[in-house]
């Protein structure tokens, strides 16, 4: 939704019914009447909505919000969000370009169709009929394991020259499901979402991945199974039985307490 900016005039109130010295603010009528669903952005809510297969990711800039506490933080916090927006979307780009065709470029599979920005997160969703199969999804998710790491490795210690105390980690959560458009393809809603937005609160955790529909064990043949451990866990609003897949070597990092939430199959 963009930023409604409204241009308000003053006018005195009546001051036997207020007092003396009371002002309101006032819009033209037509400004007033504009604030409605339309200043959404999503256009004809009404209409039926469209439903995609997607893969849902969920990203998370922890200690974000400690870092827009430091001093001056309007001086910082715009300057990094438009450094990691811009690493984030060139990185996608660059692990999911194969090459040329003219002036064309080849994908692996699919970009993603639809990014949210939310403050601290930012939601991506690749609709899994363009990723070239059960194959092609699950390289979608080694993708994003390697721009967790290198969020770490290479974008951490390059913003560190430019901005203070910056957010050290970027957690992802990722599942798989069915999503329906809002209006005209403004927003989409389904229970994939708020499973990928779960699960990148785990405690302790960086990097979880539903089990539902998702089979990331070595039986499958996926390539980086050896990566993954698969747990039980309680999601809040969703279940308390849910299976997830996490990096093994965060998991074995775990402190005590924070292993506890997790449960072996």
């Amino acid at each position: 939704m963009p930023t409604l900016k409204h241009d308000y005039t003053k006018v005195r109130a009546d001051e036997e019914m207020y007092g003396k010295g009371y002002v309101f603010n006032t819009l033209p009528r037509k400004a007033f009447d504009a604030f409605s669903p339309d200043a959404l952005g999503l256009g004809d809510i009404s209409q039926d909505g469209h439903y995609v297969q997607v893969l849902s990711a969920m990203f998370d800039l922890e200690g974000f919000t400690s870092f827009c506490n430091q001093p001056e933080s309007h001086l910082v916090v715009p300057e990094f969000l438009g450094r990691y927006l811009q690493w984030m979307f060139n990185t996608i780009k660059q692990k999911f370009r194969e090459g040329d065709e003219g002036d064309k470029v080849r994908i692996w599979g699919s970009i993603p169709f639809f990014v949210k920005f939310l403050g601290d997160g930012l939601l991506m969703l690749w609709d899994t009929e363009y990723s070239a199969g059960y194959t092609g999804v699950r390289n979608i998710i080694t993708r994003l394991v390697e721009i967790s790491d290198e969020y770490v490795t290479e974008f951490v210690p390059d913003v560190a020259r430019h901005c203070s105390n910056v957010p050290k980690l970027l957690r992802c959560g990722v599942a798989r499901g069915q999503v329906v458009s809002i209006g005209d393809f403004g927003d989409y809603v389904g229970s994939c979402i708020n499973v990928s937005a779960r699960l990148q609160k785990l405690g302790g955790t960086r990097f979880a991945v539903s089990r539902r529909g998702l089979d990331l064990s070595e039986a499958s043949g996926y390539p980086a199974a050896d990566v993954f451990v698969l747990k039980q866990v309680a999601l809040r609003g969703i279940g308390n039985t849910e299976l997830v897949y996490l990096l093994r070597d965060d998991f074995e990092a775990l402190s005590s307490d924070d292993k506890a939430a997790f449960r072996n199959i």
